[in-house]
């Protein structure tokens, strides 16, 4: 089943543009790993220290695995200096009726 993970995360203020470059190299990371769809990076439009990640998987196993990952974690660690809040995870599946036509 196809999985959307939601990564919300909070940053100091002012940092938004040191972290988007690590937030592209954590994306481009993961395009290399097994499973991954697609994702895109939003700013909150009035409050730029908010950050949205969503995530596109072929399934729950293969965010899983990207996510508890070394290489994931070593990325993810990168972030955390300029992090005001912990990163929040919000997974999804897309149910199998979706996939079916009308």
């Amino acid at each position: 089943m196809i999985a959307k993970i939601i990564i919300k995360r909070r940053f100091l203020k002012n940092k938004t543009a040191a972290v988007l470059p690590l937030l592209h190299d954590l994306r481009f990371a993961a395009m290399s790993v097994e499973g991954y769809i697609s994702g895109e990076t939003l700013v909150q439009s009035d409050d730029p220290q908010n950050l949205l990640v969503i995530t596109t998987w072929q399934s729950m196993e293969s965010w899983r695995q990207w996510k508890n990952s070394d290489r994931r974690k070593a990325l993810e660690a990168m972030l955390d200096s300029y992090k005001e809040t912990p990163t929040i995870y919000e997974e999804y599946i897309l149910p199998p009726a979706a996939h079916q036509p009308a």
